[in-house]
């Protein structure tokens, strides 16, 4: 149960594409905030679902979900999903007015949103790429991290209604730096996973009171919060917690095409990559990305 308060301001009027299970409860925080939303969802059952729960209204296409908001606020799958919902004469595009804002959590390429910032302009919209890290548990509880790409004035106009699901919501830099620190993001849990990983099995294989090992260590340098948050259960084998591998692997992709690109060396990340490919094959592809330990499990 969400214990989130919500910082008062002015009701907008406010669209949400994209109702996963991500973007189910933060179009949720945005009425609990007091602003009017309509909802569009490729699967109109989800959005009835979610108009019963919160009040708010559902519409059947996203020009008809985006006509009078002051905000679109959209969370899909990848890029090519969110440029059906942005683009053409039933996209959010078609039906936004003058001046309103497009704000994008999907966690895309920067190229899209590079695209995407470039086409609003051209229509007199503006557009913020915004993707988000903090897992379904910090949708549900409006505590979302939300790194930002676009317009100064943009930014600073969203923020205040982001802050309905997003503990921080920071600018990084003009259209296209939020994805890139999201992939920053995403780096940086790979190989934190990994690792964690790797000492979870070593201390199994020693025969140590793994979860003991966990509590000591948790209160040094070793600390992460991977490790408060799934040590515990990756020593049980449970893997049923929200962002799943085939999310991951997604996100990868993303950081390794970019990679390309810009001529970062990732050896690590390209390494997990595969190991999270493995746990694909092995089965795993809804399992939670702290599932990479199977890997690593002896057969007993």
């Amino acid at each position: 149960m969400s214990t989130r308060t919500y910082d008062p301001i002015s009701p907008r009027n406010v669209a949400f594409l994209g109702l996963g299970v991500m973007g189910y409860p933060m179009a949720g925080h945005l009425v609990k905030a007091g602003h009017r939303v309509t909802v569009y969802n490729r699967t109109p059952a989800k959005a009835e679902a979610w108009a019963a729960e919160y009040g708010g209204c559902r519409a059947d296409t996203p020009a008809q979900a985006a006509q009078g908001a002051d905000f679109v606020f959209a969370c899909v799958g990848n890029d090519d999903d969110l440029r059906s919902v942005v683009l053409g004469p039933q996209g959010a595009f078609a039906g936004m007015k003058p001046g309103a804002i497009f704000v994008d959590h999907t966690t895309a390429s920067a190229h899209v949103a590079r695209e995407l910032a470039q086409e609003a302009v051209q229509r007199g919209l503006q557009f913020v790429d915004a993707p988000v890290s903090g897992g379904q548990a910090g949708a549900v509880n409006g505590a979302l991290t939300i790194m930002c790409g676009g317009p100064t004035e943009a930014f600073e106009a969203m923020r205040p209604v982001a802050l309905s699901f997003g503990r921080a919501v920071t600018r990084i830099g003009d259209s296209g730096a939020g994805q890139l620190a999201k992939m920053v993001n995403q780096i940086a849990i790979a190989g934190v996973v990994q690792g964690l990983s790797e000492a979870i099995a070593f201390g199994q294989c020693a025969g140590l009171d793994m979860p003991l090992v966990l509590d000591v260590i948790g209160k040094g340098a070793a600390q992460s919060w991977q490790m408060d948050n799934r040590g515990k259960t990756m020593v049980e084998g449970k893997f049923d917690f929200g962002f799943a591998v085939d999310w991951m692997r997604k996100d990868l992709g993303l950081v390794l095409e970019e990679a390309k690109a810009n001529q970062a060396s990732l050896p690590l990340t390209a390494l997990v990559d595969q190991f999270y490919a493995d746990v694909q094959a092995a089965g795993g592809r809804r399992w939670d990305t702290s599932s990479l330990i199977t890997r690593l499990r002896r057969p007993r």
